[in-house]
């Protein structure tokens, strides 16, 4: 049985019929419920049972809670398009949801449950998606994605190497896991982001007769690539060397040629596009926000914010968006709904980046977090027909104001 007769026969909910439906919205859900948990425990509230130290709960259940949401929705919807096998859909599917809400419960009441049992809950769906991509990988001889499966058992093994160091009683949030699983999803973004911005922009341009289109992937791609991975490694292994700012300088200077050759200053007519463009600058941006606080001109969380909410949280919210509307039918056009929701998390970035700039001004932190909620809960909200309700035939576009 084919994909698409795979994708008909199916009689289950619709919610449970393709992996990026219940994983893309409940990512998104978590992603503004546990910045307002956040925010309060700013305000001092004591709201969960942790066994985590607050920040460490902060940027766990961002990077392994919220981001491991979003690859796996990713990959459950891109790996059968890579491979030609079928999709998991219908009760397996369910289940994939049920161990990554086990692992945001485990970790939530961390605090009342031994921190063995706790790891468990919470690396067993990335186990689960190892085995998924290992599979198909291997069955459908797609050996152009080992990469991918290499960086999700890096990511995997970073989640616990940090309840590791949690359970050690460590700063887990500035330790040995969170960087790992920080380099994997790096070097993802500039993998994946290589492919589909390129590809995006120029199946675009072409439709409207562009005269200059994206350069095809080359040497000097395979270079950022090679120079990427070597600068990770260190920011890894050796975070503190005093190599790592002049690495994090050529890092980031070798992005910005690759995104120069994209194209990208054609896109403003799409945000489905130009936020893409966007979240790539934010990773070369946040390589040089790395070299500064190097150089002792940044502090480190701003600076790593860069990454994390912006190159991250960008980069996500966009492939969300843009493949939610794809594979259910609608336009390839982000309307005023959607372009507000880049708009707001831009801000949110900013505003957090300049809180680490003027530390005094506490409500800088506030508004950011305000901004990241009407992001990620707007998302929720707004594409809830979309990812809940049925696939509908594509129609022509009529306006910015006609799609989400």
């Amino acid at each position: 049985m084919s994909t698409s007769e795979r994708m008909r026969n199916y009689r289950g909910p619709v919610l449970f019929s393709y992996g990026f439906r219940p994983f893309f919205l409940l990512s998104a859900l978590w992603a503004a419920l546990a910045m307002a948990i956040w925010v309060a425990m700013l305000g001092g509230a004591e709201i969960l049972p942790l066994a985590f130290d607050p920040f460490s709960w902060h940027a766990h259940e961002f990077l392994y809670g919220y981001l491991a949401g979003v690859i796996a929705g990713f990959l459950l919807t891109a790996v059968p398009n890579w491979t030609g096998r079928l999709p998991v859909m219908g009760t397996p599917l369910a289940g994939l949801v049920g161990l990554w809400l086990l692992g945001r419960v485990a970790v939530a009441a961390s605090g009342l449950i031994d921190w063995r049992l706790v790891m468990l809950a919470d690396l067993a769906l990335g186990l689960a998606l190892l085995a998924f991509l290992a599979r198909e990988v291997l069955r459908g001889r797609n050996w152009r994605n080992l990469p991918v499966l290499a960086l999700l058992g890096l990511f995997t093994a970073g989640n616990a190497l940090f309840h590791l160091e949690a359970a050690r009683g460590g700063a887990a949030f500035e330790g040995l896991g969170m960087r790992l699983g920080l380099a994997a999803a790096l070097i993802l973004i500039a993998l994946i982001g290589g492919r589909i911005i390129p590809s995006f922009t120029r199946n675009w341009l072409a439709a409207r007769g562009a005269g200059r289109l994206p350069a095809a992937f080359g040497r000097g791609d395979g270079a950022v690539l090679g120079l990427t991975a070597l600068t990770l490694a260190g920011f890894v292994a050796a975070p503190d060397a005093s190599a790592m700012p002049w690495l994090m300088l050529a890092c980031g200077a070798a992005h910005l040629w690759r995104l120069a050759r994209w194209q990208g200053a054609q896109t403003g007519a799409e945000p489905l596009l130009w936020v893409l463009h966007l979240a790539y600058a934010l990773l070369a941006l946040g390589f040089w926000a790395e070299a500064a606080a190097g150089f002792g001109l940044l502090a480190a969380a701003p600076a790593r914010h860069v990454w994390l909410a912006g190159t991250i949280g960008l980069m996500t919210l966009a492939v969300m968006s843009r493949a939610s509307l794809g594979h259910s039918g609608r336009a390839l056009h982000a309307g005023r709904g959607t372009t507000a929701l880049y708009l707001a998390l831009l801000g949110s970035v900013a505003l957090r980046l300049l809180a680490g700039l003027l530390p005094v001004q506490v409500w800088l932190l506030h508004l950011s977090g305000t901004l990241w909620l009407l992001a990620f809960g707007g998302f929720a909200l707004l594409y809830l027909p979309v990812l809940a309700g049925p696939k509908i035939a594509r129609k022509p576009v009529s306006g910015p104001g006609r799609t989400a």
